[in-house]
């Protein structure tokens, strides 16, 4: 590992600084979160946007002219300029605002199921997605006869780029495909992958939840059909997200849900929906948790992205040298050269992962264990369960080290 630039230490230090959750003790031990591909932390920014708004001009959106709407109105449509911003989208009506990537990617797959799937059409899903990129599609296989067909995953964690060149030409009507593995950490060759779909005829959609948190994306240059990813992985509230589809793609969509804002006219003779993205956000939103979202995305995109890449990969590679110096511990995957978020799962001979982790989190140290939502990918492996280590920006060397220790003494009490 490279040596750590001094500069860096202070400019973690002040993003660490942003986030008050990160400064309590669990017991005698300070808490070191490394579970933010779970959920990230909050920064002060976030709280503030939330707090204002239900304290100074809590109301609906778009359903009233008093004040306090059309300020909550403008606050909440705010998200959707700063999330065209983020993605570089062409126009601010290619950004639908959901509940999530399950919600984004849900819409997705039942519009295409309505409009375009067909028995025997096949839908490509890599081995290494989320639940959320592959039970909507198996459900809409059900309902149109169309085929779920995996693309495989290589023993060191990296799509298998001839598997999808294969498989995309025998044909293809969809290619869900992560950016980045939650598992993994793998960052797939999304860019290459869209333009190979779109050759075969095959509509792009994306899953962005574990990359926006940590690299710069462009959906323009991904040249892909649909992007989603969720905000509480991007340090805003739960119950948020965005969903980017291109205007030609989400204007030939069907909503997936009826009712209030998504109609221009209703009657017992007919309903008249409304013109992305409108169509596709039925119901009151969340939101205080989208105002929050806003400054989520305002403040990111205010950082150094060099910076925070070049630190979490510090970090990772902090984190999986101590691993590898472990006995009987497996790392999955990063045995490639492809690039990575700062994500790595493993396993330790003889420890069950959910015994080391509640063992871990008594020396403060908060990990996922379990399958991750991501099934077939852990079957791949042969696996039913591991331990997953996810940092972000604001962990630090020090963290490192206290967690590789933990972990450590952790063995040394379940072998004992």
């Amino acid at each position: 590992m490279s040596e750590y630039p001094t500069t860096l230490d202070a400019q973690a230090a002040a993003w660490r600084a942003e986030f008050p959750g990160l400064y309590r003790m669990l017991g005698k031990h300070p808490l070191i979160y490394f579970d933010s591909a779970n959920t990230a932390q909050k920064p002060l920014c976030v709280l503030s946007a939330v707090q204002g708004y239900l304290r100074d001009y809590a109301a609906n959106v778009s359903r009233a002219v008093h004040t306090l709407s059309e300020e909550a109105t403008a606050a909440y449509e705010a998200t959707r300029d700063e999330a065209a911003a983020l993605l570089n989208a062409s126009d601010r009506r290619e950004i639908v605002l959901t509940r999530g990537t399950t919600e984004g990617l849900n819409v997705v797959a039942h519009g295409l199921g309505q409009s375009v799937l067909r028995s025997g059409d096949r839908i490509l899903v890599s081995t290494m997605e989320h639940h959320a990129n592959l039970v909507p599609w198996q459900m809409v296989a059900e309902r149109t006869g169309a085929l779920v067909v995996p693309i495989a995953v290589t023993e060191g964690g990296e799509l298998d780029l001839d598997d999808l060149r294969a498989q995309l030409a025998q044909g293809a009507r969809v290619l869900a495909l992560t950016h980045a593995s939650n598992v993994l950490g793998t960052v797939n060759p999304v860019a290459l992958a869209c333009e190979w779909a779109r050759s075969a005829g095959a509509i792009s959609v994306i899953d962005g939840s574990q990359a926006v948190p940590h690299l710069p994306v462009d959906v323009q240059q991904l040249g892909c059909d649909f992007y989603a990813f969720t905000g509480h992985k991007l340090f805003a509230p739960t119950g948020t997200g965005v969903l980017f589809g291109r205007q030609e793609r989400l204007s030939a969509l069907p909503p997936m849900m009826g009712g209030g804002e998504m109609i221009t006219s209703v009657s017992f003779s007919g309903t008249r929906y409304a013109d992305p993205p409108q169509r596709f956000e039925a119901g009151t939103p969340n939101i205080a948790g989208h105002i929050g979202l806003a400054a989520a995305m305002r403040w990111w995109r205010s950082l150094d992205m060099h910076a925070v890449v070049q630190h979490e990969s510090e970090l990772l590679a902090a984190v999986l040298t101590g691993l590898r110096a472990v006995p009987g511990l497996r790392v999955l995957g990063h045995v490639g050269t492809g690039a990575r978020v700062p994500v790595c799962a493993f396993t330790v001979q003889g420890a069950h992962p959910h015994d080391l982790a509640l063992l871990m989190d008594q020396f403060g140290v908060a990990l996922r264990s379990g399958q991750h939502c991501a099934h077939p990918l852990l079957q791949r492996f042969g696996l039913s369960a591991t331990l997953r280590v996810s940092l972000a920006l604001y962990n630090t060397r020090a963290e490192v080290a206290a967690f590789l220790q933990a972990l450590d003494k952790s063995l040394r009490i379940l072998r004992a």
